[in-house]
């Protein structure tokens, strides 16, 4: 995908502007993919796997909520607590809009409450998988 122009004057070879414009492309679909799940893939105009995606990781986080699951914030004492903001935070606006909807505090000490935690983790794991796969794509590194 990257094109090389030989300059004449140094005989050596250097990149076109298209990969530096392609890296920026394909960053800006990584955050709109974080943001809202799918809309990278959307941007990049690939329909079902948007759809899917967005269903995937809003059914996840939604089902957690619903369990009442926790939700981890950014004070963090341990790094348990820690890892599971950052795997939280992947879920992009369902995060932001868990802190604003989530109106009963979590249950964890029964076992829903727990596994609640637990899917809305794997909504925001999978989002960043999903970010990532928009970023190749949106780079022009896999098709």
């Amino acid at each position: 995908m990257r094109a090389m122009v030989s300059d004449s004057a140094t005989g050596k070879e250097k990149e076109t502007g298209h990969a530096a414009v392609s890296n920026v492309r394909g960053t800006w679909t990584a955050v709109a993919a974080w943001a809202v799940p799918g809309l990278g893939h959307l941007m990049l105009r690939r329909w079902t796997s948007a759809a899917a995606y967005f269903v995937c990781v809003g059914g996840l986080a939604l089902a957690g909520l619903l369990m009442r699951g926790a939700v981890f914030g950014p004070s963090a004492t341990d790094i348990f607590d820690r890892l599971g903001f950052f795997a939280d935070l992947g879920a992009g606006a369902f995060y932001f809009l868990a802190h604003t909807f989530q109106s009963i505090a979590p249950d964890v000490a029964h076992a829903s409450g727990d596994y609640g935690t637990r899917m809305f983790a794997t909504a925001g794991i999978l989002n960043l998988l999903t970010v990532l796969e928009a970023y190749e794509i949106g780079s022009g590194r896999r098709a």
